[in-house]
């Protein structure tokens, strides 16, 4: 393996990692925000505070998506719940509805990022913060939201 393949190799690994985390944080964050029915300022002020040793790149991310998810909640809820069968917004599990919606954020937000990618990287993040049945209908639910954006557009 030459070193420039070995090199871009690292760096799409890095990428990932400082991805995975910021989208953990995001998480974190929705969560706060959803459960503390904390504005977006608040949240931030508080999260941030607490976590200043976070590397910039992973908090710009952060910071991004979160803004996405926020700034376009009035789309993600009812995107949700159309594709999630007989599940209301409130009835899911905290955890649960906000993996789906830092996942749909980032489908509207970061039309580069593979939809593949948007959903395993969701999907991994379920498998640390909820259950194996979570797992399923998140993916599910997913799934059928990336279908229909890509249709959509």
């Amino acid at each position: 393996m030459s070193a420039k393949a070995s090199d871009q190799r690292l760096t799409t690994s890095d990428q990932m990692g400082t991805r995975r985390k910021s989208r953990e944080l995001v998480l974190q964050m929705l969560f706060q925000a959803d459960m503390g029915k904390q504005s977006g300022d608040d949240v931030r002020r508080m999260f941030w505070k607490e976590r200043d040793t976070v590397e910039p790149d992973v908090r710009g991310f952060a910071e991004d998506l979160f803004r996405v998810a926020l700034d376009r909640t009035s789309e993600i809820d009812p995107l949700i719940e159309s594709h999630a069968e007989h599940w209301r917004m409130d009835r899911m599990a905290a955890v649960d509805r906000n993996i789906l919606r830092a996942a749909v954020a980032e489908l509207l937000g970061f039309p580069d990022t593979p939809r593949a990618v948007v959903i395993n990287e969701a999907l991994e993040i379920a498998r640390r913060f909820s259950t194996p049945e979570s797992v399923q209908f998140i993916n599910g639910v997913l799934d059928s939201i990336g279908k229909s954006l890509v249709v959509g557009h």
